[in-house]
């Protein structure tokens, strides 16, 4: 027997906390310490022992030792004993006092040679003794704190059931757990109109107890019946984190037991029981043939490894699976945005005008880098899914097949993921050039577009023009050549001399400015005679100087 710090605070405060108390129940070679350090880590308030034989516990060491282990982290914690006689009972209580919160009374273990041995349910037909039993335990063990609480099943009589309950409780009873089914009941369905009755029939907290499976169990049990607690047993088996909200068995959960097991030094053959049941739900039929013929710790923590992989594999798998989720977002963008470029109604200029926006005109800063970065990226993410498709294409399965069949699958939709991810990487790079042409063609379409209605509006003014020239020309041949009259005559002399006194305009505006080039050429023809007889004249005065110097230099020498 392993010791335990005292708790000193009432287990019975956790009933008054106003929640509905998740409790693990004691079941025979399961609900032993590894397996209790395991449940409280996923939410569960209470752990009960296994049913322990209150006299062989109390008559060898040997069996307190095997039958009762416990730390000081395994608290809350309830006693489960068999017992058929008070002081037995009692001295068993006190002897596990110091190491627990409470002892239970099985009134509700309905097998053949614990019911003949005067144990279990049989005891729900005696209700006197439960009574002084519960009383001895009371009135024996020095502590207030201490429970006794017992769990029984029910009678197909429920007042019988009712008088029991009654009696426990003035006995002073802690608390009754209600196994809501009879004696000879074994997979039907549970009585919750029964334990509703018993809620309502005593003072007492009620746990209920049957079919408790899954999370929503426990609140649908507690509003049929109104009852403080519930307790499940098989549901804990099959998925220990059960009341944390897991439908199923999580791998966390799974590799906290292999770490707890070997941590505690179970047994192999409680160890790979436990881990039966929770992979129960979550591995086929051949997997679990395999699984079950496991013979040793180290091949089942191999078989955990290759088939479902560690946590940290998991984590990694979820990162790449959020990586490539974000690409095939990106794909999916990059297609509605070139669905959306190559809308017909939308013409280029109108999204040349859309791209000139002031938010557009800040993104073109960082259009290149973005453009840039992106396409590395996508070659790196496409460059490693190709080494993942030669990976697995390359892997043959070796001798691990026979003993592990689903390897084969597994490496199958390994590949089929690198191949998917091969395409995705490969689309998104492929549509993110596309989608950068696409746009440089938009906006060359649209400049080539500007362009030509410029050139159109310039060659259909010139059109008016000319026209309204041929139009004054035929007038005015009109008038010279086919009018009549002195009035006619008139009119084209008019218009004669209108366009003669603008042709002479014209010509006396040349001859202005053809007088005044010719006279700053005249002007600029005297500076050059100027400046050219300056220039005749230092060169004189130059040549005198240099004949001066050459005859100094003679008579010198």
């Amino acid at each position: 027997m392993k010791t335990a710090s005292v708790n000193s605070s009432s287990i019975m405060d956790m009933f008054e906390q106003g929640k509905v108390l998740k409790i693990c129940a004691p079941m025979v070679r399961y609900s032993k310490l590894a397996f209790r350090s395991l449940v409280r880590k996923y939410n569960c308030d209470i752990c009960f022992t296994p049913m322990i034989v209150a006299t062989d516990f109390l008559r060898s060491v040997k069996a307190r030792d095997s039958e009762f282990t416990t730390n000081e982290r395994d608290r809350p914690l309830i006693v489960q004993f068999a017992a058929h006689d008070a002081q037995t009972l009692a001295d068993a209580a006190c002897a596990v006092a110091p190491f627990s919160d409470g002892v239970d009374l099985n009134c509700g273990c309905p097998q053949r040679w614990a019911m003949s041995a005067g144990y279990g349910a049989c005891l729900i037909n005696k209700p006197q003794l439960v009574k002084d039993m519960v009383r001895q335990v009371r009135n024996q063990v020095d502590n207030p704190n201490y429970t006794a609480s017992i769990k029984i099943r029910i009678h197909k009589d429920l007042r019988r059931t009712v008088d029991l309950c009654q009696k426990a409780e003035s006995a002073g009873v802690s608390w009754i757990t209600v196994h809501g089914r009879t004696t000879e009941e074994r997979h039907q369905p549970v009585h919750y109109d029964a334990i509703k009755t018993i809620k309502d029939s005593v003072s007492v907290p009620i746990i209920a107890n049957g079919d408790i499976k899954y999370l929503r169990d426990v609140e649908s049990t507690h509003q049929l019946t109104g009852v403080d607690g519930v307790m499940a047993a098989r549901g804990l088996l099959a998925n220990p984190a059960m009341f944390a909200g897991y439908e199923d068995t999580p791998l966390q959960c799974v590799w906290d037991w292999v770490d707890i097991s070997i941590e505690q030094g179970t047994p192999f053959t409680c160890f790979h029981h436990h881990l039966i049941y929770m992979l129960e739900r979550v591995s086929s039929q051949p997997e679990r043939k395999v699984f079950n013929s496991l013979s040793s710790t180290s091949a089942v923590i191999d078989y955990l490894q290759n088939t479902y992989g560690t946590v940290q594999d998991l984590e990694t798998k979820r990162k790449m699976t959020l990586q490539w989720t974000a690409v095939a977002l990106f794909l999916y963008a990059e297609i509605t945005v070139i669905l959306i470029l190559c809308l017909p109604f939308i013409s280029a200029r109108r999204w040349q005008s859309i791209f000139q926006l002031r938010i557009w005109s800040w993104m073109a800063r960082f259009w290149n880098k973005v453009f840039l970065t992106m396409i590395i990226i996508l070659i790196v993410l496409f460059l490693d899914a190709v080494r993942e498709v030669r990976k697995y294409s390359n892997k043959e399965i070796g001798t691990d097949a026979k003993v592990q069949p689903n390897m084969f699958d597994h490496l199958h939709m390994k590949l089929f993921r690198a191949q998917r991810n091969l395409y995705i990487s490969g689309f998104a790079v492929f549509l993110w050039l596309v989608m950068k042409r696409l746009i440089t063609l938009i906006n060359q379409l649209a400049a080539v577009s500007g362009t030509t209605a410029a050139l159109q509006m310039q060659a259909a003014d010139a059109h008016k023009a000319v026209e309204k020239y041929i139009k004054d020309n035929e007038q005015l041949k009109q008038t010279l050549m086919e009018g009549v009259g002195d009035k006619a005559t008139a009119e084209g002399m008019d218009l004669l001399r209108k366009e003669m006194g603008k042709l002479k305009d014209e010509l006396k505006s040349s001859g202005d400015a053809l007088k005044k080039s010719q006279s700053d050429a005249d002007g600029m023809k005297k500076q050059m005679e100027g400046l050219a007889r300056e220039y005749e004249r230092l060169l004189k005065e130059h040549q005198e100087l240099q004949n001066l110097h050459d005859n100094g230099n003679k008579k010198d020498d």
